[in-house]
């Protein structure tokens, strides 16, 4: 499955796909991490690793996350979100791996202009959320949510950083005994807080090998 995800049409025309917390306050920071100790559901990273948008419902979920991103720039007003959306939802430009019609698609817009672009929307929580330009590699940040785990129970974000390890550094499958041996602990574990969004991404992650 090819890559070339045409991310600089985005970053040229300064599209905000990325933020962290703005009123969650970490429990630890340092130069090359922030912790919360609860979770924060308030940090966007999309488009940060090279798995592609596969489900109606997970686009969907992009399209309300720019909306809320970009609230106070043209990208949330029409016809500039519209434009947006419209090529992020264009396989050609590789962020989606299905065709979507033009009558769905509408539909879809014009459900996320219904939405209050101050409301964001539902998130996946997050305990560690690294710095850019850290200088660390997904090894190391491994390492470092893995000296956390005592501080927390394991989430969503350890799972999927770790099954992003085993595909692109180990270049392996991803297998939920693999996931839990670098977690260090047990399967029933990982099974037990993977939720749909993990399973449907590992399953994507494995598709590609």
């Amino acid at each position: 499955m090819s890559h070339d995800r045409n991310i600089k049409w985005l970053n040229d025309r300064r599209v905000i796909y990325r933020r962290d917390p703005i009123t969650d306050i970490p429990t630890i920071e340092t130069s090359q991490y922030k912790y919360y100790e609860e979770g924060t559901h308030e940090a966007y990273c999309l488009f940060n690793s090279k798995a592609k948008i596969t489900t109606y419902k997970s686009l969907k979920w992009h399209m309300l996350a720019l909306y809320h991103l970009n609230k106070d720039n043209k990208y949330s007003l029409s016809p500039f979100f519209e434009h947006l959306a419209r090529f992020i939802a264009k396989k050609e430009n590789g962020f989606v791996t299905f065709f979507i019609s033009e009558k769905a698609l509408k539909d879809m817009i014009i459900d996320v202009y219904k939405q209050d672009s101050e409301d964001a929307p539902k998130n996946k929580l997050r305990k560690v959320i690294f710095k850019p330009y850290s200088g660390l590699d997904l090894s190391g940040k491994l390492k470092i949510v893995g000296k956390l785990i005592g501080r927390s129970k394991i989430d969503n974000g350890m799972i999927y950083d770790a099954m992003l390890y085993i595909r692109y550094d180990l270049k392996q499958k991803v297998t939920i005994s693999k996931i839990a041996k670098i977690l260090g602990c047990s399967t029933r574990t990982i099974y037990r807080n993977m939720d749909n969004y993990l399973k449907i991404e590992k399953h994507t992650l494995n598709e590609e090998i």
